[in-house]
């Protein structure tokens, strides 16, 4: 199984979201994951509570876990994590992000996390500040900032929430911390580069990769500058 680990600084990973994919053939959306260089599989699990959406949950990721060493990247976007975090972990989780916004306890959720040996990683909506996840950076293994407002795929990039990525990455770099900032939104070609640049190293995008004619590239392009 594999894991985005504290020893990989600042390196740039992809992580595809499942919502994109076609679930009646997901066993080979996954294959076609791993053939073109897709570090994560980004698994958005919602409620109909904590967003005004339902998607999937356990029974879905035990299968995908069946088929595929690929890093599972479970999003839990529902009101109370802390109750789930054992069971996500025991169904093939390899990172577990919850969000700050939810009715679970925020340090007791992330310790949860990671005595049970998955990574740890804390969400935060577009109208959420930075500074609310700064204590809790040393705890951490990645930090997600939404760049759309969380419950729909396909929405368009906020690009207000850049100065968020900045001010993030330079909290992490003052406290000489190895922490992964990951972003989940309207993230393609054009909007790869300013999130980058801004500090994050983890992309989530969906249609953009599942709709590219060469999936390989499209990937390339959202870890790389491709203009030179």
């Amino acid at each position: 199984m594999s894991y985005i680990g504290r020893s990989d600084k600042l390196k740039n990973y992809v992580s595809a979201s499942v919502l994109s994919a076609d679930m009646l053939e997901l066993g080979r959306e996954i294959k076609k994951l791993e053939d073109n260089g897709i570090d994560m599989l980004h698994f958005d699990v919602m409620d109909g509570i904590f967003v005004n959406n339902i998607t999937f949950g356990l029974p879905v990721l035990q299968q995908v876990r069946k088929v595929t060493d690929i890093t599972l990247d479970v999003h839990l976007m529902i009101a109370d994590p802390l109750k789930y975090v054992q069971r996500f972990a025991e169904s093939g989780a390899d990172i577990i992000c919850f969000h700050i916004e939810s009715d679970s306890d925020t340090l007791e959720t992330i310790k949860t996390i990671r005595s049970c040996g998955v990574r740890a990683a804390l969400a935060i909506k577009p109208a959420t500040s930075a500074e609310s996840v700064f204590e809790y950076l040393p705890y951490l293994d990645m930090v997600l900032v939404m760049t759309v407002e969380p419950g729909f795929g396909g929405q368009s990039f906020i690009p207000e929430t850049l100065d968020k990525i900045r001010a993030i990455r330079q909290k992490i770099t003052e406290l000489g911390l190895n922490v992964n900032v990951e972003v989940d939104g309207g993230i393609n070609g054009t909007t790869s580069a300013a999130v980058r640049e801004a500090g994050a190293n983890v992309l989530v995008s969906g249609s953009y990769l599942f709709a590219a004619d060469n999936m390989a590239e499209a990937a390339k392009a959202l870890k790389e500058d491709m203009s030179c």
